[in-house]
């Protein structure tokens, strides 16, 4: 299953030319492409597939996200390697 999980990011660096963040998954960090949101600053939440931050969402939404992927046992741990902490985005 591939699923697109929001998370906050924290610092954005440049990694060999790409525009690289940092990203907070609820706990979870994990270094994550933004060349497909120029627009991404840090503190933004962004949905993240396959190591690519793919579009903006509001905090709002990224917890409502996070909430519903927390219900479903597994789905993230098969995403992101481990599961999610039980508290949203910090």
């Amino acid at each position: 299953m591939c699923l697109g999980i929001p998370g906050r990011i924290l610092e954005i660096h440049d990694d060999a030319g790409l525009r690289m963040a940092t990203v907070d998954f609820g706990g979870i960090r994990r270094e994550v492409c933004l060349s497909c949101t120029p627009e991404a600053d840090v503190g933004s939440y962004v949905i993240v597939h396959v190591g690519f931050a793919i579009t903006q969402v509001d905090e709002a939404e990224a917890r409502r996200t996070l909430d519903v992927l927390r219900a479903m046992a597994g789905a993230v741990e098969g995403e992101l390697g481990e599961p999610l902490p039980a508290e949203g985005p910090s």
